[in-house]
């Protein structure tokens, strides 16, 4: 075992995946992304909301059909200060439901072998 708990086969397998992290550029997606590609990975793909907006089913598959990933790691969530939740607590409900979900049957629907939220 290595020190991140994965074994020498289990690292190169991740390292040869197609991996998409939404999320990946937020505080703990971040991190994830930095011990993917520390791990190896090279193809890590880290979508944007102004490119795809995941709470579109349409955006979700436009995403999957442009990487392709064989895994999605999904960390992506829409949220706000004290403030707007308090305002606006069923938008980021609903918000973060509908990328979850819609990722999750698109990403069944395409074939993505793994999916991890």
């Amino acid at each position: 075992m290595g020190k991140n708990g994965l074994t020498s086969s289990h690292r190169a397998n991740l390292t040869e995946r197609s991996i998409v992290v939404t999320g990946g550029a937020g505080f703990l997606g971040s991190f994830v992304v930095q011990q993917l590609r520390a791990a190896g990975c090279v193809n890590v793909v880290v979508p944007r909301s102004k490119d795809y907006d995941l709470v579109q089913l349409e955006a979700v598959h436009e995403l999957l059909v442009d990487t392709r990933p064989d895994l999605i790691i999904h960390l992506a969530a829409r949220v706000g200060g004290i403030g707007i939740n308090r305002e606006q607590p069923g938008t980021f409900f609903y918000e973060n439901l509908m990328m979850g979900a819609q990722l999750m049957e698109a990403a069944r629907l395409h074939g993505v072998d793994k999916f991890v939220s």
